[in-house]
């Protein structure tokens, strides 16, 4: 049975290689196609022997996720893509266009299981983790059909990063290294929900990725009610885990904060978001609710502004997140959930 060549990091292939006779440098070469020029046929690996060809067709595909639809927007070049896999299930990405940089912000799960009240992909359900090689295959199918390079990777698209966390780590050293993408490290984030274990075993990995909490709230009632994962892990337990990340990696971490009308946008919510943070060397995104559950509601633009006031006044650097592609699609887990009914 053909394996996916692109779920194989380079020490893999080199070993996979030598047992198929093939000589070290040839690893360079097919990566070079696959991840430089984009050739997705062995058969045009024109530096190859056709012998050379023929094993490697014998032994591998290069499985690239099918497009099923595409939306631009017309008013900042944002794109969310549905791709299908191999087995039909479909996932989604965002190309992000920013002055001088892309980043691709991909998913590492088909749905996903901590089903997040505000989310349009916890409401569609779970079906499994993806492979290293259907997370990084994501980014060679962005480039391809928006004929641009990324630079920056955030793995905020649908799913938990940390609870697929072998395949989202080795995928990460997969966009870090030279012969493939070549992403440096600091540009590529994992954001997660918060499993604390995971945290802790990020920091201790040495990889110098950043990181990003999705934190939504400041008490464990209130982040019960949107986060279903938070009655497993509590507020307190996360900070904590934050505090050892930050020991370990002297890091900053992002704090994503969704502000959701009359729920958590009060003033005492400010306060006991400053407090929670205290010590902590943070940035917290403040981000409007996307018009997902039809139970929540936008705050004013008033109420964001006396939010970041607030936090700002206990010298906790912070930011009303600038929104990208308001006229598609562009919230996570939206193009599919529509794509399923």
């Amino acid at each position: 049975m053909k394996k996916n060549i692109l779920d194989f990091n380079y020490e893999e292939l080199v070993n996979k290689f030598k047992s198929l006779g093939l000589e070290k440098y040839r690893v360079d070469q097919v990566l070079d196609w696959i991840y430089k020029k984009k050739v997705f046929d062995f058969k045009d690996m024109t530096n190859l022997s056709k012998e050379h060809r023929r094993i490697l067709d014998e032994n591998f595909e290069i499985q690239i996720p099918k497009l099923v639809d595409m939306q631009i927007s017309k008013i900042d070049r944002t794109t969310k893509f549905l791709w299908e896999l191999a087995d039909g299930n479909t996932i989604e990405s965002v190309a992000l266009f920013h002055e001088g940089r892309v980043t691709a912000c991909i998913s590492t799960q088909v749905g996903c299981p901590v089903k997040c009240s505000f989310c349009a992909t916890g409401q569609s359900g779970y079906v499994r983790n993806l492979t290293a090689g259907e997370i990084v295959s994501q980014i060679l199918g962005i480039e391809v059909h928006r004929k641009i390079r990324v630079g920056n990777v955030v793995y905020m698209g649908m799913g938990e990063p940390l609870l697929n966390y072998e395949n989202t780590i080795k995928s990460v050293k997969m966009l870090n290294n030279k012969k493939m993408f070549g992403i440096g490290i600091r540009r590529i984030t994992i954001s997660t929900v918060g499993v604390p274990e995971k945290i802790i075993d990020l920091a201790e990995s040495g990889l110098d990725v950043k990181l990003a909490l999705s934190l939504h709230a400041t008490t464990n009632f209130k982040r019960d009610q949107i986060i279903p994962l938070n009655k497993q892990y509590s507020i307190e337990e996360l900070i904590f885990a934050v505090k050892k990340y930050q020991e370990i990696t002297n890091n900053r971490v992002t704090i994503e904060y969704i502000l959701i009308k009359e729920f958590n946008d009060y003033p005492e919510d400010a306060e006991k978001l400053a407090e929670l943070l205290k010590g902590l060397s943070v940035f917290v995104n403040l981000i409007p609710v996307n018009p997902v559950n039809p139970n929540y509601y936008r705050p004013s633009r008033w109420a964001m502004e006396r939010f970041k006031e607030i936090l700002t006044k206990y010298g906790i650097e912070c930011e009303i997140r600038a929104e990208k592609g308001t006229d598609i699609d562009a919230a996570c887990g939206q193009l599919r959930r529509r794509n399923l009914k």
